[in-house]
């Protein structure tokens, strides 16, 4: 397969990695400062809500990792192995914690969005959790897909 094909992909990971990375690394201090200066009432909610993209940072990085390594594996025609399925359940696993820790930041948004009188908060914290939802629940159903996948490729060749 030609290294063209995944090169979309590819430029799409970074152009997902980018705000991240700039919102962890440019707004977060600005937000940390405001607090230090007193916004009263929601500091421990705007904090914890910090804590928390901190936190979940980590596993978005790690799962777009992984997304890079297996479209490597596409390029170099190895995409039914058991790397992809690795790769795969990574990716599942750090959407599964992803959704996890913004569960536990729901309280936090509801905090928050009492204060600031805007109910679209709490919205904005579930459309969280649905999405790492989401994808978990698709690298799952990959992982069953490429397993059988794998198992069939293998009796195929163990018969020819």
């Amino acid at each position: 397969m030609e290294r063209r094909s995944t090169l979309l992909l590819k430029i799409a990971l970074f152009i997902l990695a980018a705000p991240v990375l700039i919102f962890c690394i440019a707004m977060v201090p600005v937000i940390v400062k405001n607090i230090a200066e007193g916004l009263a009432g929601v500091d421990y909610a705007i904090l914890g809500l910090v804590v928390i993209i901190y936190i979940t940072a980590v596993p978005y990085y790690i799962a777009l990792f992984q997304a890079w390594k297996l479209l490597s594996y596409i390029d170099a025609n190895n995409a039914f192995s058991e790397q992809s399925v690795t790769a795969l359940r990574i990716i599942k696993r750090s959407a599964i914690i992803i959704s996890a820790l913004y569960i536990l930041a729901l309280p936090l948004f509801f905090i928050f969005a009492e204060y600031d009188d805007a109910p679209g908060l709490i919205i904005i914290g579930l459309l969280l959790v649905f999405a790492a939802g989401v994808i978990a629940v698709f690298a799952a159903v990959l992982v069953r897909l490429l397993r059988q996948a794998i198992d069939i490729k293998t009796e195929n060749d163990l018969t020819i």
